[in-house]
């Protein structure tokens, strides 16, 4: 916690959070390393169910996270500065970076605010169970492969305070 026990999200702007709290923002959806497609006219995103082969699908994060750029060189590393003046359109709308350039706070799934890496997947904002990799599939014929679900805010309502049950 920072800055009279708020969570260090809400205390600093995202160019003032160390690389560990930068890093930490990531909530483990997978959905940024999904292919995605852009239509040059409008600049419109699709997103695709394909994904980066160096994706782990069960965990949701990158298998060779420090050394991605030797196996993807155009895996893109987000700049601070480029998410505040959203240079990224293709983040999803549940992206912790996005909402916190924005304004907006954290869902209740993220693993910041439920203390537990595993909502996002059992909230179903991950892409775990929902994607093919590019090894499998490829990256010719993406447009087979469009989905509209990475575009989307789920309605998901959280899970009931602990000790309380749903009637």
């Amino acid at each position: 916690m920072t800055g009279q026990d708020r969570p260090f999200w809400r205390a600093k702007r995202l160019d003032e959070m160390t690389p560990a709290e930068w890093e930490s923002l990531c909530d483990g959806c997978g959905r940024c390393c999904l292919h995605k497609l852009e239509e040059e006219e409008t600049g419109d995103i699709y997103w695709t169910d394909v994904a980066c082969r160096l994706l782990d699908s069960g965990s949701c994060r990158c298998s060779s996270y420090e050394d991605r750029h030797d196996f993807v060189p155009d895996c893109v590393v987000l700049d601070p500065r480029e998410v505040v003046e959203q240079t990224y359109t293709w983040l999803p709308p549940t992206c912790a970076y996005r909402l916190l350039a924005n304004g907006d706070d954290l869902y209740w799934w993220h693993p910041l605010v439920s203390g537990d890496p595993e909502t996002v997947h059992a909230a179903g904002i991950s892409v775990r169970d929902r994607v093919v990799s590019e090894e499998d599939y490829g990256v010719e014929d993406l447009e087979d492969r469009v989905v509209d679900w990475p575009g989307e805010i789920p309605v998901v309502p959280p899970p009931p305070p602990v000790g309380k049950r749903r009637r």
